[in-house]
Order: C-alpha cells, then sequence, then structure tokens
C-alpha cells in the first residue's frame, strides 16, 4: 500500500474503548483514522458494560461516505501477534467481527497502513441500532457490567477524543447529554 509504515507487525485500528484502554502489549501507537465510517451507538454489550437483559451500548461503525472516524491504531510485534489477537478475539466477542482496512498514521510523517478492526454488524444477537438521544442516555446511565458503568465508558471515550482533538459528534453529543442530566 502507498505509503507503508516501515517495522513488521500488525496493525490494530481503535475507536472505542481500544482508545482509551487498549489493555494489550504493543511497540507504536499513533492518532489514527479510516474514510467511510462514523461512530455510532448502535451495539448492545452484554458482557462488558451492561448484562443479559439490561445491555449497555457502545460504539460500532456505520458506513458513512465522506466521514473521517478517528482513533488510535496500535503496532504489534510479530511474536506477540497471536496472543493480542487471541486477547482481542475473547474482549469483542459480543457480536464483533474482525475486519482488514486501510489506516491513515498521523505521526510525524502521515502514512497509510493496512489494519485490523472489530465491528459489529446488523444481525448480531446484541446490535440494538438507532435509538433517540433520550432513550440511548437512559440506557447508559442505567447499564453496568463486569467491566464497569456505561456512562464510564461513554466519559473515557469522549475525554480520549477531546485528547486527540477529535470533534466526534456521536460521542460528544452523547457526553454533553448525560453531563445534562448530572451524576
Amino acid at each position: 500500500m502507498k505509503g507503508e509504515a516501515p517495522g513488521s507487525g500488525t496493525w490494530i485500528f481503535g475507536y472505542g474503548s481500544l482508545v482509551w484502554r487498549p489493555a494489550f502489549n504493543f511497540v507504536e501507537v499513533e492518532p489514527a483514522w479510516i474514510e467511510g465510517w462514523g461512530r455510532r451507538f448502535w451495539q448492545g454489550s452484554t458482557d462488558h458494560r451492561g448484562v443479559p437483559g439490561a445491555p449497555g451500548r457502545v460504539v460500532t461503525l456505520v458506513a458513512e461516505a465522506g466521514q473521517r472516524c478517528w482513533g488510535r491504531a496500535y503496532r504489534v510485534e510479530p511474536e506477540s501477534e497471536a496472543a493480542v489477537m487471541e486477547g482481542l478475539d475473547r474482549r469483542e466477542q459480543g457480536g464483533y467481527r474482525r475486519e482488514q482496512v486501510e489506516v491513515h498514521l498521523e505521526g510525524e510523517v502521515e502514512r497509510s497502513v493496512r489494519g485490523l478492526l472489530y465491528r459489529a454488524v446488523p444481525g448480531n444477537p446484541n446490535y440494538l441500532g438507532e435509538g433517540s438521544l433520550s432513550e440511548v442516555a437512559a440506557q447508559v446511565r442505567r447499564a453496568r457490567g463486569p467491566s464497569g458503568s456505561n456512562l464510564e465508558y461513554v466519559r473515557e471515550l469522549a475525554a480520549a477524543l477531546r485528547e486527540l482533538g477529535v470533534e466526534d459528534d456521536p460521542v460528544l453529543i452523547l457526553d454533553v447529554e448525560l453531563g445534562r442530566l448530572g451524576p
């Protein structure tokens, strides 16, 4: 691919909790984006930020022409790739599938690499689809799972995107709405 980054290993693109809590070993991290995708709180979480019968809402990607989804890209060394992918496959088992994409890295030199991401698609058992802002906020406020509260997930993601200088309306609007509703 044009502008391929030097160094061996696999690149993993994070756009949800991986932005602020990768929880795996990596040798390089860069702010990054993918083209043609928008982040939405359309995936239910029954194993991390909610439980069966009371799912939380976490992000997935939806195709959206002209949109850039910002996050972080992590390079994993070949010798740790199998263990990292096994851990991520377990972490993202609640309806996500692994896909290859072109990832644009925003380091000292802008470059593109082939990377992996996890994306939840319609039809998986935890897919929730759209909801009104008030419905999504109410669900986020009451959901809690083994990884913590759904509110923490939204707040940490919003803080990490702000740190990157990213204006992501679905995340920031939900974060503002949650703040408006109080603790």
